[in-house]
């Protein structure tokens, strides 16, 4: 479905993805483990196309040179250079880190700015299923999501990519700020969400001990290189990651 071949990204001189590939099938849930400062975000920035935006805008106000190299494919299609809108159109959705929402509006308003490209039907439609999907959000419909917790407004950061209806979702270090019982209550959730919908997900993370049960496949990622991957079991009895992530000598 999906396949990075020798992507490198620099900012400048500053090599902040080198040489990275993976492969994501249909279906699949996949994660991205590395430490702060990996590579992480800017491998998702991307899939999902937001890369060439930020490309465009630091050219237009002299800053800051972004260059890329390799190739992203997606269902047999190079899409190196397609837009980031035209990369929702063709099914892969991103929900970027720190679940940026729309503070003053409330949790449904949110969920319907979301699905503006989308049938109204659809949208309703989509909307009842993040409802089950996040039963602490239905009760929470009314309330701005300003006032939400963390661990609620990264659910309504997923409820919004899911109303856009992706057929790859990458999931931006989702677990970052929460406490271990809501970044639990997310991880079940987009468990319960590839099970009930056959969706792929794609989730990058620095947080590997709650990850790798969950995950069919794992790539780990250091200083923007792939530095080991294997099933989710595999990386879980690797004495390095044992070391690194888990603090187990």
């Amino acid at each position: 479905m999906l396949e990075v071949r020798n992507l490198m990204v620099f900012f400048e001189n500053a090599l902040a993805i080198n040489d990275l590939s993976l492969e994501v099938e249909a279906g699949e849930f996949v994660g991205v483990i590395g430490s702060n400062s990996a590579g992480k975000t800017t491998l998702m920035n991307s899939l999902s196309g937001l890369i060439i935006d930020m490309r465009i805008k630091e050219k237009r106000r002299g800053g800051e040179r972004i260059t890329i190299y390799g190739n992203i494919y997606y269902q047999g299609d190079d899409i190196t250079e397609t837009k980031p809108s035209d990369r929702v159109k063709k099914g892969i959705v991103l929900s970027r880190e720190r679940h940026p929402v729309f503070p003053e509006s409330s949790v449904l308003e949110n969920l319907k700015i979301a699905g503006y490209l989308k049938k109204r039907s659809e949208v309703l439609e989509t909307i009842e299923y993040v409802f089950e999907l996040f039963p602490a959000l239905k009760n929470l419909r009314s309330r701005k999501a300003g006032f939400l917790s963390g661990g609620e407004q990264q659910m309504l950061a997923i409820g919004m990519a899911l109303v856009v209806r992706p057929q790859l979702l990458l999931l931006d270090e989702p677990l970052l700020g929460l406490s271990p019982m809501m970044q639990q209550a997310v991880l079940e959730a987009i468990v319960r969400l590839r099970a009930s919908s056959g969706i792929t997900v794609l989730l990058s993370e620095q947080f590997a001990r709650p990850v790798l049960p969950l995950i069919d496949r794992g790539y780990v990622v250091e200083n923007g290189m792939l530095a080991m991957y294997g099933t989710g079991q595999e990386l879980m009895d690797n004495p390095e990651i044992k070391s690194a992530y888990f603090g187990i000598y």
